[in-house]
This record gives C-alpha cells, sequence and structure tokens, in this order.
C-alpha cells in the first residue's frame, strides 16, 4: 500500500511501500477514503510535539471502510467509518473513569503515536471508531472528525456565551461558524491583518463581523475561541471580552503566551484549554451534524500531493480545509 511518512521532524513526507497492516484482538483495517489535512500535522512535521513516534504516518481525520476485523471487534466488514485523533485509552485512570478519558496519561493518537491517515489503508482500534452514514460524501466528512470536533467541544466550553470571538479563521472555524449561527449566536471573526479573503470566507460562513486581529471587537464579547496557534492572541481576547469571560485555547500547541497585567483578567476572566475529545464528544457532534446544516468547505488534493497541501496550509493559500482523496 501507498504510505506518506515523516521520517523526523523538519522533514517532508516521503512515499513508501508497505505491507498492509494486520489485524488482531479490537482492530479494524480501514480503506481510506479521505483524510483531512490538519494544522497539528504541521506541528507533527515541525517536531513541535513530545515524544513523536517517528517514523510517523500522520493524519487523523478519516473517512473509510472496513476491509478486516479482529475477533473482538464490533464492526463488521464493509461498515462504513470515521476515525479522530484519540486512538487509545488505558480505560483505568481516574479521568478515563470520570469521562475525562482525553486526559488520560497514558492515551495514544493516530498520526502522531499511531499511524494515521495518509495512507492507501490504516490499522485502527474499533472501540474509537465511529460509525458512518455510507451515504456521507467523504471528503466533506473527514474535517467533521477533528477540525469540527475541536470546534464543538471548544462552543460547549464557552457555555451559553451569545456574542463569541474566534481569532484565526480556518478549518475549525469555519465549521464551528456553522454550529454557532445554528444556534443563533453571534460570531465575530478575527483573521490576520490585511487578510481581506479570510474576512470575506468569514462573512460568507455566517460571522456577524469580521476583521484583522489587530483590530478592536466591534463590541464587548462574551467568549472567545483562539485557533490560530499565536500566544499573542490571548492578552488580544482578554481585551476584547467583558467580565465573566472566557477564553478558549482550542490548538494542541501554541506560542509563549506574552505577559499582560492583571487587571485584563481580573473581573472572573477565565483561560482555559481544549485538550484532545473524548468519545462522547463524537457521538454528541456526529449526531448534530446529521441535522444536515453543516457545509465544510474543502479544498481536495490526491494523496501523493500531501505535502503540496501541508504548504498550501502551512502559508495560509487556502480556505475552510485540505483533504485528501485516496483513489
Amino acid at each position: 500500500m501507498l504510505t506518506l511518512v515523516f521520517h523526523s521532524s523538519g522533514t517532508d513526507l516521503l512515499a513508501e511501500q508497505r505491507a498492509e497492516p494486520d489485524v488482531a484482538g479490537y482492530d479494524v483495517l480501514i480503506r481510506v477514503e479521505a483524510c483531512g489535512v490538519c494544522r497539528t500535522d504541521l506541528h507533527v512535521r515541525a517536531g513541535e510535539l513530545p515524544d513523536i513516534n517517528y517514523p510517523i504516518v500522520p493524519g487523523h481525520q478519516v473517512v473509510g471502510r472496513v476491509v478486516a476485523a479482529g475477533t473482538h471487534s464490533e464492526i463488521a466488514i464493509g461498515e462504513r467509518v470515521g476515525v479522530t485523533w484519540l486512538g487509545w485509552t488505558c480505560g483505568q485512570c481516574d479521568y478515563c473513569r470520570s469521562g475525562r478519558e482525553n486526559l488520560c496519561d497514558a492515551a495514544r493518537f493516530h498520526g502522531y503515536q499511531l499511524d494515521g491517515g495518509y495512507a492507501e489503508y490504516m490499522r485502527a482500534d474499533a472501540r474509537y471508531c465511529f460509525p458512518l452514514d455510507p451515504a456521507l460524501p467523504a471528503a466533506t466528512t473527514a474535517p467533521l472528525l477533528c477540525a469540527g470536533l475541536i470546534g464543538f467541544r471548544s462552543l460547549r466550553m464557552a457555555g451559553d456565551a451569545r456574542r463569541i470571538g474566534i481569532y484565526g479563521f480556518g478549518s475549525a472555524a469555519h465549521i464551528v461558524t456553522q454550529v454557532a449561527t445554528h444556534e443563533q449566536r453571534e460570531i465575530y471573526a478575527f483573521t490576520r491583518p490585511d487578510d481581506t479573503e479570510a474576512c470575506e470566507f468569514a462573512l460568507a460562513t455566517g460571522a456577524t463581523w469580521a476583521g484583522g486581529s489587530d483590530q478592536p471587537a466591534p463590541c464587548a464579547l462574551d467568549a472567545a475561541l483562539i485557533f490560530a496557534p499565536d500566544g499573542a492572541l490571548i492578552p488580544k481576547a482578554l481585551k476584547d471580552v467583558r467580565k465573566g469571560g472566557v477564553i478558549i485555547c482550542g490548538g494542541i500547541h501554541m506560542s509563549d503566551i506574552p505577559s499582560f497585567p492583571y487587571a485584563d483578567l481580573w473581573g472572573e476572566r477565565q483561560i482555559r484549554s481544549v485538550a484532545n475529545l473524548t468519545r462522547q464528544d463524537g457521538h454528541d457532534f456526529m449526531a448534530l451534524a446529521a441535522e444536515g446544516f453543516l457545509h465544510p468547505c474543502v479544498t481536495t488534493y490526491p494523496l501523493a500531493d500531501a505535502n503540496a497541501a501541508l504548504s498550501d496550509l502551512e502559508n495560509g493559500t487556502l480556505n475552510g480545509t485540505a483533504v485528501l482523496i485516496v483513489d
């Protein structure tokens, strides 16, 4: 099978022919149809995450069909499934037993410690796969499995906030904007300064207002969701939210946060992070997505062009999500 592999930090993907993985126990072998490209894949390439299991096949927004299954799998051959970032947890620690498996210290993740979906086939634990409707388009379903889920968990952390700022308008932002507007909330989108195309994309997606991150918010915000990996946006967001507001950091990696005066945090403002996701998040979000109002914007690439997709994501030359299509 064709696989795309990072062999070390700071290197491009290399194409390799490998044998299809064997399956046993809870394993399933998935014939990949589509795999979303995530900013986390760039962090894996750059070596910005700890303990990356090089050589590693990235990819954790996978749509495919099961072609082989271990004896303990409850997913049958022929079923269509989605695969997310979370690939395995211990099931025994305090976090796992209290519904917070996303914080499990032993957790393992696709495209990071477990080979992911930049390949024609991938192996996954059936207990961490999500059954999908066979009629769902692969390309527009793939972004829901990470960008959609992280945006969904971030939005839920914001509680009942009505006016929400989003900082960094990419894959997660354009999906969560659709969820928020469906819930009759207002979205204020902050993009790179002078990025008029991103502002137009945000407004077309449903944002009430869009402008550069160097501009003040047009009104006091109830919450801020930060998806750009720029720590300097946290002090900026603190100035934009009103007293009692909450800042949610949705990325797995962010540059250092500059110092800021305590007065900007005072007034019971909060700063929180989103760490991964739980399987319950997946079930809840996919049930919401089944209502049919989500329409992810995607740019598709053949699997062999994964390096080009990563480059376009890094350079900010695409809107929405890049998705690799496997013939």
